[in-house]
């Protein structure tokens, strides 16, 4: 199965062009790094080969926000380190270049497709001397480059659901080839590291989710449209997906027949997808708006949607009530939810669907707290929220307390075992 599987990656390579030049086209690549992915002469290696070079790949925003404090970490701990962080997605690119600006030793690419040739080149023009794949990201031609040129490998904040599992076992000698290769693997929960046992990983620990340790410095959130949205009834519907955003304009709907001050916000997961909230919007007789960085809302719109990144912080300090989104689209089922953390640090009351597969145990966490709560439908949805709007903003005692705690112990542990692994402290 490994050599079809480099065969095929290799056979379909010319396809990947075409792939590429579509999605930028459509706008859901960078129209001028969208490269980095396909052509080794745009890989636009940086580094000094004095220094130990850390390679972190991060599927997309949540799992780039989780390393952050881990590099902020190892940064401090040891001056001869660069780091290389590789995203797939446009979002996590954007956000790359904007929280990247503090650093002068951490380099961000595109992750390049895992076809034999493309990893190969990939690592020898850049040299990691430590690779970390990071949640489910795992390739593996670039796997079974870094065991052939002897790169020691870690698997962190590790997430196999069933469907994956099942996958991976559907094939079980290449699968044991695959997972053996790791010299390190970090669960981001137990029924992770049981799937990575049955699946002939070595060396697994579960440590926590690191996705809990960004802490959040209130006093450093500002937000340019504080006045207008606290002079009115709003609410937030974060990291939305396509159809949920119909289910929250049909609650803005049954909402505006109680107030008539009421304002939507709508932060797309993909923001390439505002052009097609604000028309089904205007379908709706809803007056919308694409707010860019830095824009004021204008009066009399009802709908904002967000079109910038890393500012859901700047909203969830104002907001009394947050939908969270990939939660109510069954197909998704299996790979559903979003990351609920931010929200909960800044008193938020949290609703979500029934569909939450990768933060289960978080959310299971916020609702034995009363600050999750699953909703069915926008009828519900509309029901919980007109309770929250007449209400002042509910401060939820000691909950950030207990999740940065929890945070830290996640940080402590995780780093101990990153330490040891780089810096071989064992010995």
């Amino acid at each position: 199965m490994v050599l079809l599987y480099r065969i095929l990656t290799s056979l379909i390579y010319p396809l990947l062009f075409i792939f590429t030049y579509y999605r930028k086209i459509k706008k859901k690549e960078h129209k001028k790094r969208f490269k980095e992915k396909i052509l080794i002469s745009h890989f636009n290696v940086k580094r000094n080969n004095k220094n130990k070079l850390i390679w972190f790949h991060a599927a997309s925003i949540g799992e780039f926000k989780s390393i952050m404090p881990i590099i902020e970490n190892l940064n401090s701990y040891k001056s001869n380190l660069e780091f290389l962080i590789t995203t797939t997605t446009l979002s996590s690119g954007n956000l790359a270049e904007i929280e990247l600006k503090k650093f002068s030793n951490v380099c961000h690419r595109f992750f390049p497709y895992d076809v034999n040739f493309l990893m190969k080149n990939f690592i020898n023009l850049w040299k990691p001397n430590f690779i970390f794949l990071v949640d489910s990201e795992i390739w593996p031609n670039l796997i079974l480059k870094a065991n052939k040129y002897k790169i020691p490998l870690a698997l962190i904040n590790a997430r196999i659901t069933l469907k994956s599992f099942n996958r991976w076992n559907s094939f079980p000698r290449t699968a044991k080839i695959i997972f053996n290769l790791f010299n390190l693997c970090l669960s981001s929960n137990l029924e992770t590291k049981k799937y990575l046992e049955k699946l002939n990983a070595k060396n697994v620990q579960f440590k926590g989710n690191i996705k809990l340790i960004n802490e959040i410095d209130e006093k450093k959130i500002e937000n340019i449209n504080e006045k207008i949205l606290t002079q009115n009834k709003f609410w937030v519907a974060a990291s939305t997906h396509q159809k949920e955003e119909i289910i929250c304009l049909q609650t803005h709907i049954r909402l505006k027949e109680k107030y008539n001050n009421i304002i939507t916000v709508i932060a797309p997961r993909h923001i390439e997808r505002a052009r097609k909230i604000k028309s089904l919007s205007e379908k709706m007789n809803l007056k919308s708006q694409i707010l860019n960085k830095d824009e004021h809302i204008l009066d009399n719109n009802e709908i904002i949607i967000i079109n910038s990144f890393g500012v859901l912080q700047n909203y969830f300090k104002l907001a009394k009530s947050v939908f969270i989104g990939k939660s109510m689209v069954k197909a998704l089922e299996n790979d559903s939810g979003q990351n609920p953390i931010d929200a909960a640090k800044l008193n938020c009351k949290i609703y979500h669907g029934p569909y939450v597969y990768n933060f289960k145990d978080i959310y299971k966490i916020l609702e034995t707290n009363n600050i999750a709560k699953k909703i069915e439908s926008y009828d519900e949805l509309s029901v919980n929220l007109i309770e929250d709007l007449e209400f002042p903003k509910k401060k939820y005692d000691g909950i950030e307390n207990s999740i940065n705690k929890l945070g830290q112990t996640t940080l402590i542990d995780t780093m101990k075992e990153i330490n040891n692994f780089i810096f071989d402290e064992t010995k």
